[in-house]
């Protein structure tokens, strides 16, 4: 194992084990169900109080200069319509752990935060290293099962199944929270989710789901498929000394690969999105 790998697999060796007090009431709530579902809610706050702000200044935007608002009047913001847009997105494919009252309670502390800060490069930045984290962790670790576990073949070795049900069970929640309008300021409406939009394939989340999960299976060996493609790689590079088999990945080393790569690719994201160059861009726009 490299110098690189091993602090990842220490950190998910910790992060891992079930923590008090829940471990009092029987629950194997982990510090990184904690820490994830803090992340989470957070985050999702951030994203309502966004579009609010938007929304406003759109509002205010027209006033001035039609005189006639034709937009959605704000809508007094629901805990139950909240608690339930992070379950949406909880079950829809964020789920790092499964019990619904934690993450109701979660949600439940962190609006009654007097404020919670503003997406930036400071601390967005930071953040991706965690993300990555949760995400391997989500893609590797729990989605490949779903898969792998079924009691018939020609699902379980089906290499096709194992990359839809990633795809589709890690974007889910926030295609629908999208598609309903949960997060906006309005009454809920139907819209188009902003996967269907132009260029909307691209978003980072989306395509990687998929890949990270591919590359897990290609590793480990998740299904005789990968072992015969990761045995075909190897030849191509003239690695496999004639063996006819070549040993598949440690699962706790090829989860950390997948999270160093998805730390990688969301710490781009921030800086693309956060980082000075973003910064100067909007002010030429401005």
């Amino acid at each position: 194992m490299s110098l690189l790998l091993y602090p990842v697999v220490e950190a998910y060796r910790y992060a891992l084990q079930p923590v008090a007090p829940f471990t009092w009431f029987g629950l194997s709530l982990s510090t990184l169900d904690v820490v994830a579902t803090v992340r989470l809610c957070v985050a999702l706050r951030q994203i309502r109080e966004k579009l609010w702000r938007d929304h406003v200044l759109k509002t205010k935007t027209v006033q001035s200069e039609k005189g006639v608002v034709a937009l959605p009047e704000v809508e007094q913001r629901s805990f139950v319509r909240d608690a339930a847009s992070v379950l949406l997105v909880v079950y829809g494919g964020e789920a790092v752990t499964f019990v619904p009252a934690f993450y109701t309670a979660v949600q439940a502390i962190v609006e009654k935060l007097p404020s919670v800060p503003t997406p930036a490069f400071e601390n967005e930045v930071p953040l991706a290293t965690l993300d990555g984290l949760t995400r391997a962790y989500l893609l590797c670790n729990l989605i490949p099962p779903m898969v792998t576990a079924h009691s018939s073949p020609a699902i379980s070795n089906n290499p096709w199944t194992l990359l839809i049900t990633a795809l589709f069970t890690a974007n889910a929640g926030f295609f629908f929270t999208n598609l309903f309008s949960f997060f906006q300021p309005y009454a809920l409406t139907l819209t188009t989710p902003t996967e269907f939009l132009p260029y909307g394939w691209t978003t980072t989340d989306l395509w990687c789901a998929p890949v990270i999960t591919a590359l897990y299976a290609f590793l480990t060996h998740a299904q005789p498929f990968w072992a015969d493609a990761h045995h075909v790689a190897l030849g191509w590079l003239g690695q496999t000394d004639g063996v006819e088999k070549v040993a598949a990945v440690d699962p706790e080393t090829a989860r950390a690969v997948c999270a160093l790569i998805l730390a990688g690719l969301f710490t781009s994201r921030a800086v693309r999105n956060f980082g000075p160059s973003a910064t100067k861009l909007k002010t030429k726009v401005q």
